[in-house]
């Protein structure tokens, strides 16, 4: 079992690495990086090239760990019993399944991803440990443990919003994905649209290069929003020369609300690129 990428996803060899080591020490494989840079299709790519099923959680600010094993549902219980149904006497028809519980009973090793773990609150890694290491868990209502039949491939991203705990730092194999160079864009962009036009992508990339090393921005433009503005340029059928006759510090790139998300980096560049119009 190894993976390498697939024809949708270009993965570094470093990253590759991660994800095989991760699977060889059976441990959750944590992966960081700017939004847009690939974690959470890092998962769904996984699950496709080696052939097994994808069961996501996305957390929110409120979720709670204990949603990712099961939840019983009390409510629901009251009020079969209020209308007299037989099934309240067997409280496991009251137990909602979560996540991980279809991780660990699913009937081949399938890929588990817990995406944008650092949404939660603080204690939600550590409320984790016992069941991410030893793959099994205790439902108290019906005095069963559940335990993995095969040990899922665990993928956990995070956007650094917060720090995680040294604890659950220790069981788990880390990757940082750095943001793609020049070259790596290029395979990337292919892998999306085979059929543009170099010249296009070179003259595009070196703008959007360009505003990421802007000092002071709130957001830089990501992968995900380089894709996008790329497929806006051709849907628009936008000459060439506008971009490679363009100055960089005396305009703002066209259909720049693809690569920039607030109206403070707009009127950044704005203010930029009039101070140098006033210069020269």
């Amino acid at each position: 079992m190894n993976f390498t990428g697939t024809d949708k996803y270009v993965a570094t060899s470093e990253l590759q690495l991660a994800v095989n080591a991760a699977i060889a020490l059976e441990k959750p494989l944590l992966i960081k990086g700017e939004p847009g840079t690939g974690k959470t299709m890092l998962a769904e790519q996984i699950s496709e090239a080696l052939g097994m099923p994808l069961i996501q959680w996305h957390v929110k600010s409120t979720t709670k760990a204990q949603q990712g094993l099961y939840e019983y549902d009390a409510v629901s219980r009251l009020r079969d019993s209020q209308l007299g149904d037989e099934k309240v006497k067997d409280i496991s028809n009251y137990i909602v399944k979560g996540k991980m519980w279809e991780a660990f009973e699913a009937e081949q090793q399938s890929v588990l991803l817990i995406d944008e773990i650092d949404k939660a609150d603080i204690e939600f890694p550590n409320d984790l440990l016992l069941e991410l290491d030893k793959m099994e868990f205790f439902v108290y209502e019906t005095q069963k443990l559940v335990k993995a039949t095969t040990r899922p491939i665990v993928i956990i991203t995070s956007n650094n919003e917060k720090e995680l705990p040294d604890a659950f730092l220790r069981r788990c194999f880390f990757h940082y994905i750095e943001f793609p160079n020049s070259q790596t864009m290029e395979k990337i962009v292919d892998v999306h649209y085979p059929e543009i036009k170099k010249d296009l992508v070179r003259q595009a990339m070196d703008v959007f290069f360009d505003v990421r090393k802007i000092p002071g921005l709130k957001k830089k433009p990501s992968t995900s929003e380089l894709i996008d503005w790329l497929k806006l340029l051709m849907a628009d059928d936008i000459p060439e020369d506008i971009l490679k006759n363009r100055d960089a510090k005396n305009s703002i790139p066209p259909l720049y609300g693809a690569l920039l998300k607030n109206e403070q980096d707009v009127h950044l560049l704005e203010k930029l690129a009039f101070m140098h119009r006033a210069k020269s």
